[in-house]
């Protein structure tokens, strides 16, 4: 954990004579159920954006002077191993996180936490009982900048044993991207965490201390602890009129950093030592100004930068920038093999001046959980109602220090340039929901068990097309049919008995016990067409017709209708052939006359005939 120091209220304030085109910032009092505004104008937002937890008291509020100091939000146990604060709907950028964190025995417990501390899935802070009595009882502030292109950001807890996770204040601020040398520190590749933020010749400020602005917030502390007790005759040096080059993009460094500065009476060095980590990468920041009036030309103030016994720059202020200008400098120190970090600026003409000092560590960002698969456990989350106490907050996978969700087991992907799903084992554990279609995003699922729960819905079209090999979903109250996707040839286990499944059961599906896997499908009442399941009705399938079915009716639906036209055909023709277009009475009366008369005929033709027969001749007049 880098060093922190109890610090009062940091707030954001903007000079109206400084052009910051950004305007995304929250200022959160956790545990706070209502908004306030300080005296420094900056508003304090009740509680929000945090997945669990419960709100908290320190144990002496009269001893902190800020509002926002004197609430909190815990994480019970209950509450699960990870919570999270997510802000949402933030632009892509880089974005300045600053924490209070406090403990003053707001439990009666008398025993401050272990946990640990992630942004965008990377561990930055681990926090470890017991702490030091002064930041136990008043507090510390710590912060760091990180870019997110994602959309939102995720500032989780990670419990130690049972220790439930504090956190007093959260602020967020985005940032010019451009600052702090994103090429050569990484950008979205590194999280810049503060390891000592120092002005010299003066005591803390800025936004919490005074009326200072830095556009940024950040606060910053007196150098005088961190100098070195070699730095022998140190002198203060303020400035008598305006230094100019301040408040400018990217890094928008505040015109009060250069009011100020300290040098040397004697000929020695001035020297700091900044208590560190080893193992990282730390990015040196140092700022300088030219505001002693008798140093009026170029080459009389030159001094060597030292970092840890290597020369790694000589600087000459007035040959920069002049007098009463703003300049600064930086460097990278690599991967450090001892604490703590050394800066010397060691005399050549005249004594070093120096204004200000930071140091942040570089940390690698960690690998997080491929987007969509993250997109897929969280709606798994939501449709399966995972129980709160299971801790299914952030990223399902990341940090990678930290053990992933629970029931889930994280795999990197074949480049480990991120992280996947590899199994999820959530047996017996109360879910009431049902699965979401989302899960076939999960690509790289071998094993999935959710059995004996208490789950519905059918099961997802998708369900078991990509890598699954294990599948164990028995005694739940799923319905509907198998999907063919479950056909997959790398399965080996099949466990769905006990459900309320219909339908034909796919051939492929049941040849995984052929082939030396296991199947089990006993209990679904409706299921058929495999051995040791009812055989399946003519043309019938998954609970509806079959494709064969579906054909059968629709041409008996053809010859039926074929058989009607024929019909009206007929009756078109007859009724065209129709000279009578008397009504039906008439009509019958018509037919009834003409039937007579032909009647009559006849018998007239037989009676001639008759005659002719005989030799009768009529004559005729």
């Amino acid at each position: 954990m880098p060093p922190a120091t109890a610090l009062l209220l940091l707030s954001l304030l903007f000079s109206p004579s400084i052009s910051f085109p950004f305007d995304t910032a929250y200022h959160i009092d956790c545990g706070s159920s209502t908004t306030t505004t300080d005296k420094f104008n900056t508003t304090w937002l009740s509680d929000r954006y945090f997945t669990a937890g419960s709100n908290g008291l320190v144990s002496e509020p009269l001893l902190f002077q800020s509002f926002h100091e004197k609430t909190l939000r815990y994480f019970p146990i209950s509450s699960g191993k990870k919570n999270c604060y997510i802000f949402p709907e933030l632009p892509s950028g880089r974005y300045y996180l600053r924490t209070f964190t406090v403990y003053d025995n707001y439990d009666g417990k008398s025993h401050s936490p272990s946990f640990d501390l992630s942004v965008e899935g990377t561990l930055v802070f681990s926090w470890r009982s017991p702490w030091e009595e002064e930041i136990s009882h008043y507090g510390a502030y710590s912060d760091l900048i990180f870019f997110t292109s994602d959309g939102d950001a995720d500032v989780c807890f990670y419990s130690i044993a049972t220790d439930p996770p504090v956190i007093g204040s959260l602020e967020l601020i985005q940032i010019d991207p451009a600052s702090y040398d994103p090429v050569l520190t990484g950008n979205d590749s590194s999280i810049l965490v503060n390891y000592g933020r120092l002005t010299c010749g003066s005591g803390h400020w800025g936004p919490g201390f005074s009326n200072d602005t830095d556009v940024f917030g950040r606060a910053w502390q007196s150098d005088a602890k961190f100098r070195s007790a070699n730095s022998i005759g140190i002198k203060s040096v303020t400035a008598v009129r305006n230094v100019i080059n301040t408040d400018t993009s990217p890094n928008y460094f505040p015109a009060k950093l250069y009011d100020s500065a300290v040098t040397l009476t004697g000929k020695g060095n001035l020297e700091y030592e900044l208590p560190v980590d080893a193992k990282l990468d730390y990015l040196v920041w140092l700022h300088f100004a030219e505001i002693d009036v008798s140093v009026n030309q170029k080459g009389k103030r030159v001094f060597d930068v030292i970092i840890n016994d290597e020369n790694v720059t000589r600087i000459d202020i007035f040959k920069e920038v002049g007098g009463f200008a703003a300049y600064s400098y930086h460097y990278v120190a690599k991967n450090l093999s001892s604490t703590p970090l050394i800066v010397k600026l060691v005399p050549v003409i005249g004594s070093p001046l120096l204004c200000g000092l930071e140091n942040y560590a570089i940390v690698p960002a960690d690998v997080m959980t491929v987007p969509e698969q993250a997109s897929a456990m969280q709606a798994l989350k939501e449709s399966l109602r995972v129980p709160e106490r299971m801790g299914w907050n952030g990223d399902p996978c990341a940090p990678t220090n930290w053990d992933a969700w629970e029931g889930v087991t994280c795999h990197p992907n074949k480049d480990e340039s991120a992280l996947v799903i590899f199994q999820i084992d959530l047996g017996s554990q109360g879910l009431k929901g049902y699965i979401s279609d989302k899960i076939d995003l999960l690509t790289n699922l071998v094993s999935l068990n959710l059995s004996s729960n208490s789950l519905g819905g059918t099961l997802p079209a998708g369900l078991g097309q990509n890598s699954l090999k294990k599948l164990d979903l028995s005694n739940n109250l799923i319905s509907g049919s198998i999907p063919d996707s479950l056909t997959s040839s790398i399965l080996q286990l099949v466990l769905l008995n006990g459900n309320k499944l219909e339908g034909q059961v796919p051939e492929e599906l049941y040849s995984v016990g052929v082939h030396g896997g296991a199947i089990d499908l006993s209990g679904n009442k409706g299921l058929c067409g495999v051995p040791s399941l009812p055989d399946c009705p003519m043309f019938w399938k998954n609970g509806g017709l079959s494709n064969g079915g579906k054909i059968a009716v629709g041409v008996s639906c053809g010859v039926l209708f074929l058989f009607v036209a024929v019909i009206i055909y007929i009756c078109i023709r007859r009724r065209r052939n129709d000279y009578d277009f008397g009504l039906p009475q008439e009509l019958m009366s018509l037919a009834a006359k003409r039937n007579k008369y032909q009647r009559q005929k006849s018998l007239m033709a037989l009676e001639m005939e008759s005659q002719h027969a005989k030799g009768f001749i009529p004559s005729y007049n």
